[in-house]
């Protein structure tokens, strides 16, 4: 039986007419029970709403319609594996993502005093630091699927054509609690003062915008962003958290691939501190690559060579891909010219 609030809201937008709120309503009520795995009493729901005469106040999202098979289209599911406890996070974003997830899984309690948990989350910080990962440990502590946007299929040449995919997405989203993921930000929800842009970027943010405002609170979005200062100023306030996941320090790199080699059980033969400090300032990702290179070659050469000796010749190597990278954007060139 769906909760009390949810019944008593449901009556009073049939009373007021309010079609908003008895949309959302409905929406709710079908994904509380499809969590529950009341499939058969959410598919009567959808079935009574959308069989209904045009007496109806709304239509509501069909999961298993034409739109929300095509809302697939343009999401990429992945199953959540990662912990939050295995993050090496700044403490006020674990503080923070913490506090999130808390409020999610005692959402009926907030209900009960007629507040909802946060569920808008804005990350910002260079690539390879874990605003993805952070998305997967979110909806794996709360059971819940990770639904990431694809832009590759959504963003359309058409006017109007992104705008109406994009407002697809956000029904389909609705359908179910998840986590909806929206990486690289930037690419649709753009600065609209920008001279540069097109219109139709403009309709795509106004549009954002507002589905954005009509989420339920059981869907968490997180929007990702390696470009904040590219962001509208207006989809900033939409976020109820802003959180940052900066590049890591060497002590925190150090701990992150102490960690990771501990999980692996492999012995590097070298101290995590010395190997972070041949790095150099690199990602957690990056990090964690040289840490499979590393386990990729232990397993190949199945203890026939020391770890250590392992360790120390991947790091000449990794010396000389960024010896490699920085030549090829003329880093050591215009470091010559500025010295002579």
């Amino acid at each position: 039986m769906a909760r009390s609030d949810l019944l008593i809201n449901l009556v009073k937008a049939g009373v007021n007419g309010d079609t908003g709120t008895f949309r959302r309503t409905v929406d709710a009520i079908v994904a509380e029970e499809r969590g529950k795995q009341h499939n058969v009493l959410a598919d009567q729901i959808e079935r009574v709403v959308k069989t209904t005469n045009g007496n109806a106040l709304i239509t509501a999202p069909r999961p298993a319609s034409e739109g929300s098979q095509r809302a697939k289209d343009f999401i990429s599911e992945i199953m959540p594996r990662r912990k939050l406890i295995d993050l090496t996070l700044p403490e006020t974003t674990q503080l923070a993502t913490r506090q999130l997830i808390e409020e999610q899984q005692r959402a009926s309690l907030l209900r009960s005093h007629s507040l909802e948990p946060r569920h808008r989350v804005l990350l910002v910080g260079p690539p390879g630091n874990g605003k993805t990962t952070l998305a997967e440990a979110i909806a794996e502590s709360l059971a819940v699927p990770l639904w990431v946007v694809r832009y590759e299929g959504m963003i359309g040449s058409f006017l109007g054509e992104t705008a109406s995919r994009l407002k697809r997405v956000f029904e389909y989203a609705r359908t179910t609690p998840c986590v909806l993921f929206f990486d690289e930000f930037d690419a649709v929800g753009k600065e609209r003062g920008d001279k540069h842009e097109t219109g139709e970027i403009k309709r795509v943010v106004t549009s954002l915008l507002m589905q954005i405002d009509e989420l339920p609170s059981y869907v968490v979005v997180i929007a990702a962003t390696n470009h904040s200062e590219l962001l509208d100023r207006a989809v900033w306030r939409r976020f109820q958290l802003r959180l940052p996941l900066p590049a890591p320090t060497q002590k925190q790199l150090t701990q992150f691939v102490q960690s990771l080699a501990e999980k692996a059980e492999l012995n590097l033969g070298v101290s995590a501190a010395q190997i972070t400090k041949s790095l150099g300032r690199v990602s957690y990702a990056e990090a964690e690559e040289f840490l499979l290179n590393i386990m990729r070659r232990v397993i190949l050469t199945q203890g026939e060579r020391p770890s250590g000796e392992i360790v120390r010749e991947q790091l000449k190597l990794w010396t000389a891909r960024a010896r490699s990278a920085k030549e090829g954007t003329g880093e050591e060139k215009s470091a010559g010219t500025s010295t002579s």
